[in-house]
């Protein structure tokens, strides 16, 4: 009795003093820390994408000694298993198999309080998106090894982290500094949540918008509808689910005007007094050109942009010629694919044999395909003093390396530019665009889609850009909306102006408060002096007001001129 009285006390002693060390949990291997992601947060520092612990459970099946015991356990736990599919590998009697990745800690504790044998665990990391599908198509996803696989998550491994993990080094999670995004949540909550109202009112298939800093080509918001939710990263498999802003390619319509009447200016050729006939429609062969709700008269070149003239814009860009039109559309990045930190990206669809017809409908914005992206990025050349920025999702990326051009247009072309785009949304088809306090400016665009080789006059893309301010414009905005329904309060009309305009504007309602522009609701000061110089037409809109009063006594201020529009 005192022997095993002794024997006993021994081993309780000893048990009690390994119960008291401090030990890694053996049932518990912790995941590799080269599996540890940086996090992702906004241009203001709110999380956009954070690691957070997770458990992934295993079995032995050769341990396994109630095959169907395990199998009741384990479907308590995780009801959505597949359960034949489960029973078949138990019984299988392999040395390992997975049975749940990324688990939650509740529910490992609870399978562990079962005391299944045979069931392990696996602490790892796992991604959490904690904004759902806001920003989605910026971050992109993980799979389940937590290895970035679209989006900024993909190009973050592409960094080097990648090549870390392939060589086996061991990356502590507090090693990594966190990317710091272009990216405004608030104004991409906003855009993203009135893009999804107009998809809904307009009944379209699709929308998408953009707000991109132009001094500097930093993006705040990019949004593409449908979209997924990166937490469950199979629903971006979804073929409707693209990025439609910089994997989309479209024919943009007369947004593409604004880089045609660039063109025409800035060639010499014309100014902005040139007059173009638009009284007759252009015939080439059996094809002919023409104006929706055309005026049926020569315009000016002011008169020509605010009425999106199809007919003024192909008689300008023949003017210029082919090969110069070409010339000037590849300075501007539209013949080449637009790489920036997103991986993915699509190749503009670029005429094969261009001639002079081509010539003549790519002026107005048909007979080629670009992404979004692109074409944002030429018309913010166009308008912030010429230099052409590739567009990036990083905050305090170097400028510098990422000017792909400067001087694409002369001064003198920029300012007549804005003078147009401020000029359209006062009296031309962007006025429901003109948000009060702010000095709106912007161009229209409605194209047909191609449906089986055809121009379809029942389908369209609608698209607006607006920039602000437009004397001195810091942010673009873009809006698409993939065949909208024409509605009863829109007096049955599909086009630009009656939805993506608006939409836009309530885009911009929302969101420029939160920008770095105060509002004012004073005009600018002399904003285009140049074309109030040279008289162009429309311009006495902006004169300056004179501070001393006339004979009379009354200010003397500029009367608004009559314009085609009124």
């Amino acid at each position: 009795m005192v022997l095993f009285t002794l024997i006993f006390s021994a081993i309780g002693v000893r048990l009690i003093m390994l119960g008291n060390e401090s030990r890694p949990d053996k049932s518990l291997p912790v995941a590799p820390p080269s599996f540890a992601r940086p996090d992702i947060i906004d241009r203001n520092g709110a999380p956009l994408a954070l690691d957070v612990p997770s458990v992934s459970i295993y079995a032995e099946p050769r341990r396994v000694l109630d095959a169907g015991e395990a199998i009741e356990g384990l479907t308590t736990v995780f009801p959505d298993l597949d359960v034949p599919d489960l029973a078949k590998r138990l019984r299988g009697g392999s040395g390992f198999t997975w049975v749940k990745r990324a688990a939650t800690i509740a529910e490992k504790d609870r399978l562990w309080a079962l005391g299944i044998p045979g069931i392990g665990f696996r602490l790892e990391t796992r991604r959490l998106y904690p904004n759902g599908s806001e920003a989605a198509h910026i971050l992109g996803a993980v799979n389940v090894d937590n290895v970035g696989i679209a989006g900024i998550e993909r190009w973050i491994d592409e960094q080097g982290l990648i090549d870390l993990r392939s060589e086996g080094m061991i990356i502590d999670k507090s090693m990594l500094a966190p990317i710091v995004l272009s990216v405004d949540l608030r104004v991409q909550f906003a855009l993203s949540d009135e893009l999804r109202k107009a998809v809904s009112r307009f009944g379209a298939i699709a929308g998408a918008g953009l707000v991109l800093d132009v001094t500097n080509g930093e993006v705040l918001a990019l949004a593409s509808l449908p979209d997924f939710d990166p937490n469950v990263p199979t629903d971006a498999l979804k073929p409707d689910r693209i990025n439609r802003v910089s994997v989309g390619t479209y024919e943009m319509g007369s947004t593409f005007k604004a880089m045609t009447t660039a063109m025409a200016l800035d060639s010499g050729l014309f100014n902005i007094h040139s007059v173009l006939d638009a009284s007759q429609p252009l015939r080439f062969g059996r094809f002919s050109i023409n104006d929706y709700r055309g005026q049926k008269r020569p315009l000016n070149v002011p008169e020509a942009f605010i009425n999106s003239s199809n007919i003024a814009m192909a008689r300008m860009a023949m003017g210029v010629g082919v090969e110069r039109h070409k010339a000037f559309l590849r300075r501007l990045g539209q013949f080449d694919r637009l790489p920036t930190e997103l991986p993915e990206n699509a190749r503009p669809l670029i005429p094969g044999n261009w001639r002079e017809l081509t010539t003549a409908t790519v002026a107005f914005g048909h007979g080629i395909a670009v992404t979004p992206l692109q074409a944002s990025m030429a018309v913010a050349a166009i308008v912030n003093g010429g230099n052409l920025i590739r567009p990036t999702f990083v905050k305090g990326t170097p400028l510098e390396p990422r000017i792909l051009a400067t001087n694409v247009v002369t001064p003198q072309t920029g300012e007549a530019l804005r003078f147009l785009m401020r000029l359209n949304a006062e009296v031309g088809s962007a006025k429901k665009a003109d948000v009060a306090g702010y000095f709106v400016g912007g161009k229209t665009g409605t194209s047909e889609k191609v449906v089986n080789g055809r121009y379809s006059g029942e389908r369209v893309l609608t698209a607006f850009m607006g920039i602000v301010p437009a004397d001195k414009p810091r942010y673009l905005f873009l809006t698409i909306l993939d065949e909208p329904k024409a509605l009863p309060e829109t007096s049955g009309f599909r086009t630009s102006g009656w939805n993506a305009v608006p939409v836009t504007g309530d885009i911009m309602k929302r969101t420029l408060p939160l920008l770095p522009i105060t509002p004012s609701q004073e005009r600018p000061s002399n904003p285009f002096p140049e074309m109030v110089r040279i008289g162009a037409w429309g311009s006495e809109r902006f004169l300056p007001v004179s501070p001393e009063p006339d004979r009379t006594g009354v200010q003397n201020v500029a009367a608004p001129a009559k314009t085609a529009a009124e």
